[in-house]
């Protein structure tokens, strides 16, 4: 396969923010609070656990933390991530490797992941079906992704479109998302899936809320999912 086919760059900028305390205490680290109490039954370590566009490795260390991993897996089409990452990867008290692939098509065994967590990858896929399966794939049977991600509404917004890149064309509402995740094979109960409508998701900042013009309360497209998805036994 040939990465380059299925990769859109992402734009200075973003890479930038990506590398941002605003990224790891904002965006990251919120996300994975929202799922860790998403969680239907919390073992006491996940053994194995790969990172779907780790990046800079911010959520390798967060994931050696809260998740008690022996190995940990950065997978990343970017080739210049192993470099970038290396400094976060060294502060991981599991084993951690690079891994540079596409996620349509990665190259470890059946059932050897005890976890999953892409988060704000997967609207960066451009094979999002085949990614999926790729997931079920590498998951054991009660397995879990932690799948956290922005949603059409959100990425199709200006501000986006301006600072940052995407193959927009493959973006979902959160509930296609979920309908993805379920038609792929994965149990996903209604008390698993999070809604968070987070300042930085709207398309004006949050700052209508603060003048007291919009109330967030009212019904609107959703602009971010939180799941946490299952692997059947």
């Amino acid at each position: 396969m040939n990465n380059e086919l299925k990769w859109v760059r992402e734009s200075d900028f973003g890479t930038w923010f990506l590398s941002t305390d605003t990224w790891v205490n904002f965006v990251l680290r919120k996300a994975l609070d929202d799922l860790e109490h998403l969680f239907p039954e919390r073992k006491p370590s996940y053994q194995k656990i790969m990172d779907v566009g780790c990046g800079f490795g911010h959520s390798l260390v967060e994931l050696d933390k809260r998740f008690d991993p022996q190995q940990l897996i950065g997978l990343d089409v970017d080739p210049d991530v192993p470099a970038r990452a290396q400094i976060n990867a060294d502060q991981c008290h599991a084993k951690v490797e690079f891994l540079t692939s596409n996620a349509e098509a990665i190259a470890l065994p059946d059932a050897s992941l005890d976890m999953i967590f892409c988060h704000q990858t997967f609207h960066h896929i451009v094979g999002q079906e085949q990614a999926v399966k790729e997931f079920y794939r590498l998951l054991k049977p009660g397995g879990v992704l932690l799948f956290a991600e922005s949603c059409r509404r959100f990425i199709h917004s200006l501000i986006i479109k301006v600072l940052f890149r995407h193959p927009m064309d493959v973006q979902k509402t959160a509930e296609e998302y979920v309908d993805l995740l379920q038609q792929t094979g994965f149990q996903i109960k209604p008390e698993q899936i999070s809604h968070p409508y987070l300042w930085w998701s709207r398309w004006d900042l949050g700052v209508l809320e603060k003048m007291g013009l919009v109330n967030p309360k009212k019904p609107h497209e959703e602009t971010m999912v939180n799941v946490i998805a299952v692997k059947p036994d």
